[in-house]
């Protein structure tokens, strides 16, 4: 969206400073009373002409008409008038009548340019501009080089495709070249031949022109420039200095070539400098600004956004008195904000955003009476934010999300009357919303997301006559959501992490523009009725999870994409109606009091249901859904309910499936192997049923490529692990999976699990993360050896089953695992030491069995209680009371026992997660996780996940660290 800005600034730029002079010096409605155009150029107009169709609706035809240029100069054309110098967009030689200018732009016109067209007789061109134009996709013919005198050649947005035909090298006479935002390729060879024989241009623009090129030297030779352009062609190399010495070079606009690298000079910048605009955005450039920046007196745009500089801004920025545009977001700027920026005093936007300045904004700013839009959000400013006394009365845009302010909210924003958005989330403002900016009549967006503000909602706030966006989550609001007006616009409201509380006002089906709702974890409570979202067709996001409300399901907006009620107390049954929408994506009912069945009709909305959670319910019976071929779902969640026979088989279709969770039900069914064949399944959940029997390993090909979290536990499976299962579990042989983090849609699914002694609740699933439960089931013989190879495993808990043999010592060759129950069964011989290995293990349970020898020392070993190796009579040393003989002294440190290779099984899952909350608007965008658990011992397991950071904190009594 941001770029999609800034080419229509650019556009609107080039066509106010790049319109080239060919009108016709004679109206096209004048009568024509003298005859000075030549017949055959005449007649080769009228053949162009008779080329194209007049079409409005190309991409072209948009951008004109929002510029309000368009013209279809060619309908002007009158065949009669045999003077073709009065035709609009002609231009003639006042003595000769040749036509000399041909002024086509925004003219509507649509089709294709052949090598043969007419437009190539008229050689006595001069200027051509077909700019923003539709010609199909056709090939920029190579006539193009038979205009042996033409100056000015503008091609720009006309669609062409193919490559720059290397005849236009020949056009040495060229002083101005526009082939920008027309879709072609410049071979780096005859860009590099056509920057050698046009030794007169001036103006260059080739924006988005795919050149690919290393930065050509003879660039530099260029010195007659005054407007160059070479943004977004995917230049890379050095930028040589001299560039920036070019003695008339006015616009200067390099950006978005990523691995484009340079310097700004240190010296030599000279005050004479007729540099204007500079656009280095979205490159490698690096480095300090230089103090020499000062010496840019004409410089009125500055744009270094997305780029590699750093260090302070030097005070000489203030010295650069035209500037009206400074535009310096996600660098790696630091130190305070020059007060010296209060001299530009004719700058109308200054984007700081993204950087890492500190102290507090200074006062200075309050002198840029000219200033539409300011951005210091993202960075570590402090303090209190100034007043600025109304002094901005100009100001539209405000941000400063991201930072550290303090105290009330700012009284003075009241003064900023023409402000148009105000984001003053993610600080540390505290207090009441003050009512005296209620009179910011143009505010359309608020945000003041996850502060201190406390206090009731101010029923005025809702009722603003041009907000259109209000996000007041994550505060200590209180009291009752106020009644909303007829004439409110709001389309966008967060109130989600308050405390509001009482009844969701009826009044809120007056809001006919409402897009996105959220007003989840509050207090709200009462009985929602029925109709309250039926007529909101616009809603298409709907969060009303964690909060009192009772009675009945009500009837959902008629295009709602996402609709979350979890954690509610709603009774009764889901009703047929929610079958009426259309196009539902997310449907999250969990945590309520619902029951009966699914109904049968769900099975309509699965070519658009992604994610489908209704657990811990009260639903029952048969699983209903009947999945087509061609469904879109991705996460399944039925767990906690009382749903009964078997998996249905035509799970088999959801080919975008990644979480599966059947826990916690009564359902009586074989191990359903045939899930193998999905593709793209992650988690798996039968935990708590009547599951039955071996798991069948005997089916071919159906190996659960990408599975990393499986639960079985508390079942009746019967036999051997399934170790032809585990040694294909791909997944679980990866700590992470190439090109995944989280599961698609993530911040939807959630699942409990038993982990480290407890059942911990995991919502938003990292596909880093894997677990293996198989738990409370009738498993027989030996543990595989092969387990060993499931190196990304993090739990596996394989306790009370009716296993066999020794413990293999190929599980200390899982060195991420920080969870390991075998308790018990009836294992025997000794406790391998090769387990000393595991230096993130955090549970260890090997209770209740038949094991004997001394107990491993070291590392790990030291901080494991009597609790984990109680019932197995045979085993002595530290920490238990029983010595060890002389002949059974511990093996120290260091010194590892191979144990035979006993099993050939492998048996691995894995689960991965960390605790998320819903970003407003059911985004998946920055997440701040934490998982804890506590296992009344002084140990604390940390993931944090912060924007691009990924931090583990691991506090052990002893052991081993993660690098």
């Amino acid at each position: 969206m941001e770029r999609l800005i800034w080419l229509f600034q650019f556009l609107l730029y080039f066509m106010q400073y790049h319109q080239v002079s060919c009108s016709s010096s004679i109206s096209s409605f004048s009568t024509c009373t003298h005859h000075l155009c030549p017949h055959d150029q005449r007649f080769a107009l009228l053949q162009f002409k008779h080329l194209f169709t007049v079409n409005t609706s190309t991409d072209a035809s948009w951008w004109c008409e929002h510029l309000d240029l368009a013209s279809p100069k060619v309908l002007s054309w009158n065949e009669s008038c045999t003077d073709c110098c009065s035709w609009e967009g002609v231009t003639c030689d006042g003595l000769t009548g040749h036509v000399i200018g041909l002024d086509l732009s925004c003219s509507q016109l649509y089709g294709s340019i052949h090598p043969n067209s007419s437009l190539f007789q008229l050689s006595h061109l001069h200027h051509l501009n077909l700019a923003f134009n539709h010609f199909n996709y056709s090939h920029i013919p190579s006539a193009f080089a038979h205009f042996p005198n033409l100056t000015h050649l503008n091609l720009s947005y006309s669609f062409f495709s193919g490559s720059i035909p290397s005849e236009i090298r020949h056009l040495s006479k060229l002083v101005s070249l526009d082939l920008s935002y027309i879709g072609i390729r410049l071979e780096p060879h005859n860009f590099r031949m056509m920057l050698k024989n046009l030794t007169q241009l001036q103006e260059l623009v080739l924006s988005s022109v795919n050149i690919s090129s290393v930065v050509p030297m003879s660039l530099t030779n260029m010195s007659s420039l005054t407007y160059l352009d070479l943004t977004y062609t995917g230049l890379h190399g050095k930028l040589p200095d001299s560039i920036f010495h070019f003695p008339n070079l006015q616009i200067l606009s390099l950006g978005d070539n990523y691995d484009l690298t340079g310097n700004l000079p240190k010296v030599n910048w000279s005050s004479s400098s007729s540099l204007q605009q500079l656009y280095l955005g979205s490159t490698s450039f690096s480095g300090e600004l230089p103090d020499s920046i000062g010496y840019l007196k004409s410089l009125t745009s500055l744009d270094l956004r997305y780029s590699s500089f750093y260090g302070e801004l030097p005070d000489s920025i203030g010295y650069l008195r035209s500037l009206t545009s400074l535009n310096l977001d996600l660098c790696k700027f630091s130190g305070s904000i020059p007060e010296s920026l209060g001299n530009l005093t004719q700058i109308t936007s200054i984007y700081l955003g993204g950087n890492s300045f500190n102290g507090q904004i200074p006062f200075t700013l309050s002198n840029l009476n000219q200033l539409i839009s300011l951005d210091l959000s993202g960075n570590n400013l402090h303090g209190k934010i100034p007043n600025f006394s109304g002094k901005l009365i100009k100001l539209e845009y405000l941000a400063l999300a991201y930072n550290n302010f303090n105290g009330p909210f700012p009284c003075g924003v009241a003064n900023l009357t023409k402000l148009a958005l105000l984001d003053i989330s993610s600080n540390e403002l505290m207090g009441p919303i003050p009512s005296n900016i209620s009179g910011l009549n143009n505010l359309q967006a608020l945000f003041l997301l996850n502060n201190s503000l406390n206090g009731t909602l101010p029923s005025w706030l809702l009722n603003l006559p041009s907000l259109t966006e209000l996000y007041l989550g994550s505060n200590r609001l209180t009291g009752q959501i106020p009644e909303f007006q007829h004439k409110s616009k709001l389309m966008y409201i967060n109130l989600s992490h308050n405390e509001l509380r009482g009844p969701i006002p009826q009044s809120i089906s007056n809001l006919v523009n409402l897009t996105q709702l959220d007003l989840s974890s509050n207090n709200l409570s009462g009985v929602v009725e029925l109709q309250t979202f039926s007529y909101l067709k616009n809603l298409v996001n709907l969060d009303l999870g964690f909060n009192l409300i009772q009675g009945p399901l009500p009837v959902p907006p008629p295009f709602v994409s996402s609709f979350l009620f979890s954690q509610n107390k709603l009774t009764g049954e889901i009703p047929s109606s929610i079958c009426n929408v259309s196009f539902l994506s997310i449907l999250d009912l969990s945590h309520n009091h619902l029951s009966g069945a699914i109904p049968q009709c769900l099975r309509n909305l699965s070519n658009f249901l992604l994610v489908l959670d209704l657990q811990f319910n009260a639903f029952e019976g048969n699983i209903p859904m009947t999945f087509g071929k061609g469904n879109q779902l991705v996460i399944f969640n039925l767990n906690g309910n009382q749903f009964e026979g078997p998996v249905p088989r035509s799970l088999t279709n959801c080919r975008q499936l990644q979480a599966l969770d059947l826990g916690n039900n009564k359902i009586n069914d074989t191990f359903p192997y045939w899930l193998g064949i999905l593709p793209e399944l992650r988690v798996l959940v039968l935990r708590s049923n009547k599951f039955h029997g071996p798991i069948d390993t005997s089916k071919p090909k159906l190996y659960f490529p990408k599975l990393r979290i499986v639960d079985l536990s508390h079942n009746k499976f019967t036999g051997h692990l399934p170790g032809r299962y585990f040694k294909f579990f791909k997944a679980m042989r990866n700590k992470t999976m190439p090109n995944e983090k989280y599961l698609r849609v993530g911040a939807y699914y959630s699942v409990t699990v038993t982990m480290k002694g407890l059942d911990i609740y995991l919502t938003r699933i990292l596909t880093v993360f894997t677990t293996i439960d198989l738990s409370s089931n009738k498993f027989s013989g030996d543990i595989p050896n092969v387990i060993g190879g499931l190196n990304s495993l993090i739990v596996l808990n394989l306790s009370h089953n009716s296993l066999t043999g020794l413990i293999p010592s190929s599980l200390g060759d899982l060195t991420e695992l920080e969870s390991l129950d075998l308790s018990s069964n009836q294992l025997i011989g000794n406790i391998p030491n090769h387990l000393l290995s595991l230096t993130f293990l955090e549970v260890f349970n090997l209770s209740c069995n038949h094991l004997d020898g001394p107990i491993p020392r070291g590392k790990q070993f030291e901080t494991f209680g009597n609790d984990s190796y109680v019932g197995n009579l045979g085993l002595c040393g530290f920490p238990l009371s029983k010595e060890c003989e002389d002949n059974q002294s511990p093996v120290q440190p260091g010194v590892l026992l191979q144990q035979e290779d006993y099993t050939n099984f492998l048996s691995g899952f894995t689960w991965e997660a960390v605790v998320m909350g819903y970003a407003y608007g059911m985004a998946l965008g920055l997440v701040i996780g934490f998982l804890m658990f506590l296992t009344g011992q002084p140990k604390l397991f940390v993931r944090i996940v912060e924007g691009k950071k990924h931090k583990k904190v691991k506090m052990l009594r002893q052991g081993g660290r993660r690098n």
